[in-house]
């Protein structure tokens, strides 16, 4: 089991940045991609970005690219999202997620979510 946590998320105003961290443990080692999601009030839950363990090749949604990084920190076992140029369409609970080997083929393991809110 990969137990996840995330942290960092906050207000702030529109065109601001933030940086979450999610911090992997448990079964760390059979970690094959991690990502972020987020889900705003009323819409279901989207795709932000995905790096892959081993690589670092990464992927973005449309809405984000140009404004978000993904990265990992191998060793520490992090995940971390840098929001940049944020707007208020940004708002939304962020998951951090992880794929593991042998697993379900999308995102095994889940974390609680960090409130993330841009005001105008």
């Amino acid at each position: 089991q990969v137990r996840l946590v995330e942290s960092g998320g906050g207000l702030v105003q529109a065109g601001g940045s933030l940086r979450l961290s999610c911090d992997a443990a448990g079964r760390t080692f059979s970690t094959v991609a991690m990502g972020w999601f987020r889900q705003a009030p009323g819409k279901e839950r989207e795709f932000v970005a995905r790096i892959r363990w081993s690589g670092g090749t990464t992927d973005y949604a449309d809405s984000v690219k140009g404004r978000f990084n993904i990265s990992r920190h191998k060793v520490k076992n992090a995940v971390y999202l840098q929001m940049d140029m944020l707007t208020p369409e940004d708002t939304a609970v962020y998951y951090c997620a992880a794929a593991v080997v042998g697993g379900s083929g999308g995102m095994d393991y889940w974390g609680q979510g960090t409130q993330v809110t841009v005001s105008s």
